[in-house]
C-alpha cells in the first residue's frame, strides 16, 4: 500500500511541476530562516565550546543603587562588591571576575591596532573553556604579582604579528608594556568576546579596589546545575542586607545573578528593579513570531494544496467509486504532502548550511561559531512535520468528503 503512495505520488508531483516547485521553494525559505533562526538562538542562550559549562554559571552584570533623595545608578559591579560580598559564598565553587571588552590602541613595531580588551582574573580562564592554540593562560600567581602578560586571540595575533610567533613578543597598550604569553581560538560568546585579555592587577590604579560600583562582571560558577537556585537566593540575600557603609548615598541596593536568558532579557528590557529579567516573556515573544512566521506559509501552502487537489477531482471520484474509503483517500494526499515537505526540508537542511557557513565567513558577526547539530535538525524535522500534516489535512479532509457524482463531473 504505502508503495502504491509512493509511486502515486511521484507521478503527481512530474505532473504539475510548476506546483511541486513553488511549493518546494516555500517550505525551504520558511525551513532555512527558522533552522539559521533557531541554530543563532540556541548558539547563543545554551553555548557550547568556551562557554559550555553556562549550565551552571550566573553572570552579574548589573548593580542598580538608589540614594536617600531618589537618584539612581545602573551599571556594572565594582570589584570590592566582589571581593567582599561574592566571593566568600560557600554555595558558589568559583568566582570570576572580569570587565566588559573595551577598544584600546595596541601599539607595535610602529603601527597602531585598534583591539577590544578585557581585565580579568584567574578564575575568569577556569570557568571558561578556551582553546589555547599556543602559550598558556594566566594564573593566580600572575595576579599576585601584578605581572604584565597578557594573552590574545588568534585574529588579533595575526593582526600584530602576521605568520610570526606571538608567545614572548611585547605589545604597548595605552603607555604600559605587556608580554604576550598565550594565543586563544577567536570567540564571541557573551563572556568570552573579546581580542585581548591582561590581569585585573595591571590597572594602572588600584582604586579599583575600593569601588562597589564600576566596570565588573561577576561569572559564578555552582558545584552543578542544582546550585543555582541557591546560589539566586544567597545573591538576592546579599542585596537586600547591604548598604555598601553609607545609608545615604547606597539607600537601596539590588543585584540578581542571571542566567543567559535572563541576562540577555535584563538587558532587553531593561528590568534593573525586580528580579524578574522578563526572560519567560521574550521566550514567549520568540515562541510567538516563530509560530506566526510559520503560519504565514502553511496557510500558502493550504491554498496551493486545494488547487492542486482540485484538480484531481476525478481521478477520486473514481476511487471513491471502486469503493475508496475517505480515510484512504485522506491517508493517501497526506502522504504526497509529507513527502513533498520532507523533500522541501531536506533541501532547507543543506540550504540552512549553507547560509551559516557564509555568515561565519562573511564576519557580519565577529568570531561566529554555529552549526546545525542534532537538536537542530531534529526542531528541522519538526517543522517539516508541522508543515506537511498543517497543510495537507484540511485539503485532504474536504476532498474525501465529495460525493463520487459531483467528484466525476468536476464539481467541488
Amino acid at each position: 500500500m504505502f508503495r502504491n503512495y509512493l509511486l502515486t505520488a511521484w507521478k503527481v508531483f512530474m505532473r504539475r511541476k510548476l506546483f511541486t516547485a513553488i511549493n518546494l521553494l516555500c517550505i525551504v525559505l520558511t525551513l532555512v530562516v527558522l533552522m539559521v533562526v533557531t541554530a543563532l538562538l540556541q548558539n547563543t542562550f545554551y553555548p557550547t565550546g568556551v562557554e559550555g559549562k553556562s549550565e551552571r554559571f550566573l553572570q552579574m552584570m548589573v548593580l542598580r543603587t538608589e540614594t536617600a533623595e531618589g537618584n539612581t545608578f545602573t551599571g556594572p559591579l565594582g570589584y570590592k562588591l566582589i571581593e567582599q560580598y561574592i566571593r566568600p559564598l560557600k554555595s558558589v565553587e568559583l568566582v570570576g571576575a572580569t570587565t566588559g571588552p573595551r577598544t584600546v590602541s595596541v601599539y607595535q613595531d610602529g603601527r597602531v591596532t585598534e583591539l577590544e580588551m578585557r581585565r580579568t582574573d584567574a578564575n575568569y580562564w577556569r570557568i571558561l573553556d578556551f582553546t589555547v592554540l599556543a602559550g598558556r593562560l594566566p594564573t593566580a600567581d600572575d595576579d599576585a604579582h601584578g605581572r604584565f602578560v597578557a594573552v590574545v586571540n588568534k585574529a588579533s595575533a595575526d593582526k600584530l604579528f602576521g605568520s610570526a610567533a606571538a608567545v614572548g613578543r611585547m605589545v604597548s597598550v595605552s603607555g604600559q608594556q605587556f608580554q604576550i604569553i598565550g594565543v586563544v581560538d577567536n570567540e564571541m560568546q557573551l563572556n568570552a568576546y573579546a581580542d585581548m585579555w591582561v590581569p585585573i592587577t595591571t590597572f594602572p590604579s588600584t582604586d579599583y579596589r575600593d569601588a562597589y560600583a564600576g566596570e565588573f562582571i561577576a561569572l559564578l560558577l555552582g558545584r552543578s546545575a542544582a546550585d543555582l537556585p541557591m546560589i539566586r537566593k544567597d545573591v538576592e540575600s546579599i542585596a537586600r542586607a547591604t548598604h555598601f557603609g553609607d545609608p545615604q548615598r547606597y539607600a537601596k541596593v539590588r543585584f540578581w545573578a542571571d542566567d543567559k536568558i535572563d541576562t540577555i532579557a535584563r538587558q532587553a528590557f531593561g528590568n534593573t528593579e525586580q528580579a524578574d529579567s522578563g526572560g519567560a516573556t521574550m521566550i514567549a515573544i520568540l515562541m510567538a513570531v516563530m509560530i506566526v512566521f510559520m503560519l504565514l506559509p502553511a496557510l500558502n501552502l493550504v491554498n496551493l494544496n486545494s488547487g492542486r487537489i482540485m484538480e484531481r477531482s476525478s481521478e477520486i471520484g473514481v476511487r471513491k467509486a471502486f469503493g475508496a474509503t475517505s480515510a484512504e483517500l485522506v491517508r493517501q494526499l497526506i502522504v504526497e504532502n509529507v513527502l513533498l515537505c520532507l523533500a522541501g526540508g531536506a533541501i532547507g537542511m543543506v540550504c540552512a548550511a549553507l547560509v551559516l557557513r557564509a555568515l561565519e565567513a562573511s564576519d557580519l558577526i565577529p568570531y561566529l561559531k554555529v552549526s546545525l547539530n542534532w537538536s537542530v535538525l531534529g526542531y528541522g524535522l519538526l517543522i517539516t512535520l508541522f508543515f506537511g500534516l498543517l497543510s495537507g489535512v484540511l485539503p485532504a479532509w474536504k476532498m474525501s468528503r465529495l460525493d463520487p457524482v459531483h467528484a466525476l463531473k468536476g464539481a467541488i
